[in-house]
């Protein structure tokens, strides 16, 4: 049976289920009015399982694919179809931008790093990890330097992320430093920037810590998920080594209030030991 027999199948079946008059006008209406949305539920496919039970317990502790069944060789269709729609939530998360009501919301200052397209972001480390021109002359003109944080939000490889997190972990955050008397320059929002575009940010501000939170690349897992890089003065010369990294904060890893609440511990822990990164483990 080819493809367009299949179809011609499955719609001769939709329209004799279907409540409405099995006219051609109804059933192109209705379909029109209509959104479908694919559920995902995790279920055990596997053929005859010995212990299905063990299958359903492990399957509610992990996000990771287990109990699928197959069909031969692949996949059965339900597992697929599964892959295929975290597959696509993965590419969204990298190539779409952060929605404009989002950023609206968060009220901070946009900053364009000097890749110009995602295409030259993702194929050159180098242009993600410098302001443009006109960023660099906006935060230099800026009141206020000097402070001991600064925080930078950038979207990185996860528009989705920013989106999902940001608006509950940044006002934490905030919450958190300023409970602790720690004095924060105006956060700022980074498009298309990586994680070193902070080391030039403090020196034009002049603060003794700067915090990225990024967008990290996607799984089939999840889409969401951001990570915190935090670095105490950073120079010329510092290298990954220097940087605190603090990852899977998400919906499903760690909540972002919670991280950011966290968060403002492990800062003024950096301020008063004047430390980041490998020599900051070392002290705590």
């Amino acid at each position: 049976m080819d493809i367009q027999q299949i179809v011609r199948e499955v719609m001769k079946e939709m329209e004799h289920n279907s409540p409405v008059e099995n006219d051609s006008s109804s059933v192109t209406q209705n379909y029109e009015e209509k959104h479908f949305t694919y559920p995902i539920e995790k279920e055990v496919t596997v053929d005859h399982p010995v212990n299905k039970s063990s299958i359903e317990q492990v399957q509610s502790l992990t996000p990771a694919r287990i109990g699928i069944g197959r069909t031969g060789t692949r996949m059965k269709t339900k597992n697929y179809l599964d892959f295929r729609v975290d597959h696509a939530a993965a590419q969204d998360a990298v190539f779409k931008d952060v929605e404009d009501r989002v950023l609206e919301s968060m009220d901070l200052p946009i900053l364009y790093s000097k890749a110009k397209t995602m295409q030259e972001y993702l194929m050159n480390l180098d242009v993600g990890r410098k302001l443009n021109e006109e960023s660099v002359k906006w935060l230099k003109s800026q009141t206020g330097k000097g402070k001991q944080v600064q925080i930078i939000v950038s979207d990185g490889l996860s528009s989705t992320g920013i989106e999902e997190t940001i608006p509950d972990l940044l006002p934490a955050l905030k919450q958190g430093l300023d409970s602790k008397g720690i004095t924060m320059g105006k956060p700022v929002f980074i498009k298309k920037s990586r994680v070193w575009i902070q080391d030039e940010v403090a020196s034009i501000v002049d603060c003794d810590v700067v915090i990225s939170l990024i967008g990290e690349r996607p799984g089939l897992a999840t889409s969401k998920s951001i990570s915190a890089y935090i670095i105490y003065r950073p120079t010329k010369e510092s290298v990954e080594a220097d940087r605190t990294v603090f990852s899977n904060i998400h919906e499903g890893g760690v909540p972002p209030v919670e991280a950011g609440a966290y968060l403002s511990d492990v800062i003024e822990e950096m301020l008063h030991h004047k430390a980041s990164g490998v020599k900051f483990s070392q002290i705590k």
